[in-house]
């Protein structure tokens, strides 16, 4: 069976999780997945043949050593890379920087390179002749026209694409419909995460109408200290953020809270905590005959190793779809493993549909 070709955009600590993973399920078991083989393929058939960066430690270098580079902070589980042969290009910035960022420490931040900025038809044609079959966006979040300028370089090469940032791609209309006109697939928006604040979340609220508990009010606090936390400091590029983990909770209750009775997203920066995520969440509704019940969780998880799991089963979806020839928005991949898919689903009906599309 053929390698698994896949292009990044953002070669950021998601990005390193990925990598890292693939190299250590073709060395270590099989333990920690969601899927190990799914659809015939095992994370060790992924190929990552293209990356495109735009910090001066990172472009120009072999992905291999790239993914270790700063600003990364994520948990180097799986540190001993084979060098790749694959050098970082340099991508397209546009509104991929966040001002504020640059008011930061070099090792917390983006660095830009001094490397002029390649074209449209350059970045296609890197795309074409790396091989790629896919790109997987991982731009920080609030990157409206880079990640869009990607969707528009992923349609004219001919490859799928996966967003998993923040920004509604393959949960819009219009987006469907010009992959659909070249016959090419697309999964996302918003990578949920293998145990992550959202799905927890989704759960304990579920778990409550399921029980007969009247939810009055709840919030989702997250913290962390990685870029993209920093990234999010600027409360003008969360408005899509926002709204996919918002959807995602309110779309699992029977009646959707009033906006006043719900507060989702992120909450602060605190630079010693990396990579680690602290997400408190809290349900507060009525029980039997009115009276009250709570619900406090605090969940603490390496951020980007928690999507990384739903990333590594993604791409696999994607090359079954390449393979049956599928175009537009994969429904079932999208509501199973995205915040803000096209079409809203249960899990546990997400989960059914997903494993009807592996069988085929």
């Amino acid at each position: 069976m053929k390698k698994i070709k896949v292009g990044i955009i953002g070669l950021g600590n998601c990005a390193s999780s990925l990598i890292q993973g693939i190299h250590y399920y073709n060395e270590k078991g099989k333990d920690g997945l969601i899927h190990y083989e799914l659809g015939g393929y095992t994370p060790s058939d992924i190929d990552v043949c293209l990356a495109f960066d735009i910090d001066k430690r990172k472009v120009g270098v072999d992905i291999s050593q790239a993914i270790f580079s700063k600003p990364n902070c994520t948990t180097f589980f799986n540190p001993n890379i084979p060098k790749y042969n694959v050098l970082v290009s340099m991508g397209v910035v546009l509104d991929g920087i966040a001002e504020h960022m640059k008011s930061y420490e070099h090792d917390c931040t983006f660095v830009l390179a001094d490397v002029k900025e390649p074209t449209k038809e350059e970045i296609i044609k890197s795309i074409k002749n790396s091989g790629a079959e896919m790109l997987v966006n991982f731009l920080p979040v609030g990157s409206q026209k880079a990640s869009e300028f990607y969707a528009e370089c992923a349609i004219e090469s001919s490859v799928g694409f996966i967003n998993c940032i923040p920004v509604f791609i393959a949960s819009n209309n219009e987006w469907i419909e010009k992959f659909k006109a070249k016959g090419l697939p697309c999964i996302g928006d918003d990578i949920k995460a293998q145990i992550g604040a959202t799905i927890v979340h989704r759960t304990l609220a579920r778990l409550c109408e399921d029980r007969g508990i009247k939810i009055l009010h709840t919030y989702q606090l997250n913290t962390a200290g990685n870029t993209d936390f920093l990234n999010m400091l600027n409360r003008s590029r969360l408005v899509s953020k926002k709204v996919s983990k918002t959807e995602a909770i309110q779309s699992n209750l029977n009646k959707p809270l009033e906006a006043s009775d719900v507060h989702i997203g992120p909450s602060d920066y605190i630079e010693w905590l990396k990579d680690n995520k602290v997400c408190y969440c809290r349900i507060e509704g009525e029980q039997f005959g009115g009276t009250p019940v709570s619900i406090e969780v605090r969940l603490s998880v390496e951020d980007s190793p928690n999507s990384a799991a739903c990333v590594i089963d993604t791409v696999r979806c994607m090359k079954i779809a390449l393979n049956k020839k599928l175009c537009g928005n994969i429904e079932s991949a999208s509501a199973y493993f995205m915040k803000h898919p096209k079409v809203q689903m249960e899990d546990t009906k997400a989960r059914n549909e997903l494993e009807e599309f592996i069988c085929g």
